[in-house]
């Protein structure tokens, strides 16, 4: 997790989806889906700074794999017209 005003901006960022998405929800059927910490290679283009600050918040905790991320996806939008899953949301085990 970022640290000062970089925080700031991610955590406003993700109540901003969230709020929008509800506004939205009220006329289409919307779901948020929130995955935890994902392997995935765009931390691999993250500055070392960034990576050390990650790996002090996170730990060494073992990372979903990103099919994880795709069957969240898959349960949202399988789901009968009549039912609207607002959000979901999976982390690992270990994500504090």
């Amino acid at each position: 997790m970022a640290s000062g005003y970089s925080a700031a901006a991610y955590c406003a960022a993700k109540l901003g989806v969230g709020a929008f998405s509800e506004a939205l929800r009220q006329h289409v059927r919307v779901s948020v889906v929130e995955p935890g910490s994902v392997d995935t290679e765009l931390r691999g283009h993250d500055p070392p700074a960034v990576r050390a600050q990650l790996a002090a918040y996170l730990g060494d905790i073992e990372r979903l794999p990103g099919h994880d991320g795709a069957d969240a996806v898959g349960y949202v939008v399988t789901r009968p017209r009549h039912v609207a899953v607002a959000e979901r949301l999976a982390r690992p085990t270990e994500q504090v």
